[in-house]
């Protein structure tokens, strides 16, 4: 397959922001880098010589180059054969499978977040769950790229997956039957009282166009003016920065966007609002944006944007905290590299590496039975084995707030049930849409 095509499009891989790259230039290998170099060529010619078996060239290769990205972060890699295949599905967004983000924690496969009104979201996969089994063979342990070719099948064919849950005794099996997997990256719905909602679940091409239509369908459909807007970017683990760009774009109409910042010539960009839409498609329409602990990447990018300029009231949990950027960088016909290159900020020079957005409103998920469980083992980028370091050196207990309990949160699960109450964290935000005045509801000034 040819590369030529994943680097004119940004792609979801797991939790990743993925953009073409802007350089390729080389960096000569310092001199005093030789004696490694006689290190690693020693090494080679051992294993070829004396290894109980016959090795070949290429998985030795192949096996230092994994292990030089293996000691960066969790996000750049080498790809090639099945990896890149498996990156053009995920661009094309159509593909047979579960649906799932997943990541590998510890030698653990866990699940970021499952793709709404995909197979693994109805057969009640969450994120936080860890996956052991695969139709009862065991996964720890082992590759991830292999985990996810074996829950990729064809449509209508069933796989069993062994799953741990915090808050469970012990492991249960939910069987899922595959499905072809077509995103569909924005919905909409408007509710009592002309409030919209407009959920974005992943940034893959023409988000920004697909939520500006979102919109006016949403305007089409009011009687009268609409009163508020709820952007649900909960579980939507990132996309092409560029969407992320235009989708904010919409909302604001002057001032920084995001910055990104890298080391090498040309990877330090700006981006400024009115570049992709002109005005605020909403002006003057009190605007709330929901995400939780699977917000990640673009999904801090806009949450981020609209937050520092106070054009939303920003709910829920504290995001991922993803605020790196890959480059897509061409090995060849068949191979490519995936490397880190950048760190992305805020308008206001906030680094979103491991702390994520802070919500102005923390809106705990009251809905879910297992949440005080739930909460211990969630995953965020300070989790991951090696992953980048916050610049201002923030330790996890200082991103976290106090303990104490917010009298407005006390209602239970089934009593939420009771009341016909599904969702909190969205019931909170078109409660509190439709109880406040345009004026006070985080509005720029």
């Amino acid at each position: 397959m040819k590369i030529a095509p994943l680097l004119r499009s940004a792609a979801l891989v797991t939790a990743v922001a993925l953009i073409p790259a802007t350089t390729a230039g080389l960096a000569q290998v310092d001199g005093r880098a030789g004696p490694e170099f006689a290190k690693l060529f020693a090494t080679y010619q051992r294993i070829k010589a004396s290894y109980v078996e016959e090795v070949d060239d290429e998985k030795l290769i192949r096996g230092a180059i994994d292990g030089m990205l293996s000691s960066l972060d969790p996000h750049s890699a080498y790809l090639d054969g099945s990896d890149l295949q498996r990156l053009e599905t995920m661009i094309d967004g159509n593909y047979s499978g579960l649906g799932l983000s997943v990541v590998m924690d510890d030698g653990a496969v866990k699940v970021v977040s499952p793709f709404r009104g995909s197979p693994a979201d109805k057969a009640g996969v969450k994120a936080g769950d860890y996956i052991t089994h695969l139709d009862g063979k065991l996964i720890y342990g082992g590759d991830l790229d292999d985990a996810v070719s074996q829950m990729r099948g064809p449509a209508g064919s069933s796989i069993k997956l062994t799953i741990f849950r915090a808050g469970r005794d012990e492991p249960f099996e939910v069987s899922v039957t595959r499905g072809v997997i077509e995103l569909e990256p924005v919905t909409s719905e408007l509710k009592p009282g002309n409030v919209g909602v407009i959920s974005v679940n992943e940034f893959s091409a023409d988000v920004g166009n697909d939520v500006y239509a979102a919109w006016k369908s949403l305007q089409s459909k009011a009687a009268g003016r609409m009163a508020g807007l709820v952007l649900d970017l909960r579980s939507n683990p990132g996309g092409s920065l560029d969407e992320a760009v235009a989708l904010s774009d919409l909302f604001l109409d002057k001032g920084r966007i995001v910055s990104q910042r890298g080391r090498a010539r040309g990877e330090t960009l700006l981006y400024d609002a009115e570049t992709v839409f002109r005005g605020d498609i909403a002006e003057g329409v009190p605007l709330i944006v929901l995400i939780d602990a699977g917000s990640a990447s673009a999904s801090e990018i806009v949450a981020g944007a609209l937050q520092d300029h106070r054009r939303a009231l920003i709910m829920g949990d504290r995001s991922f905290g993803k605020g790196s950027v890959q480059s897509l960088i061409p090995l060849g016909r068949t191979a490519a590299l995936k490397l880190t290159t950048a760190r992305y900020y805020t308008p206001s020079g906030h680094s979103v590496q491991e702390g994520g957005i802070k919500p102005d409103i923390a809106v705990p998920q009251l809905s879910d039975p297992d949440l005080a469980k739930r909460n211990k083992f969630v995953l965020r980028e300070s989790d991951l084995r090696g992953h980048l370091v916050n610049e201002v050196g923030l330790e996890d207990e200082a991103l976290e707030s106090d303990a104490r309990s917010d009298p407005r949160f006390k209602l239970t699960a089934e009593q939420l049930k009771e009341q016909g109450v599904e969702d909190f964290q969205l019931h909170y935000a078109l409660e509190t849409l439709r109880r406040t005045t345009k004026s006070s509801v985080a509005l720029r000034k």
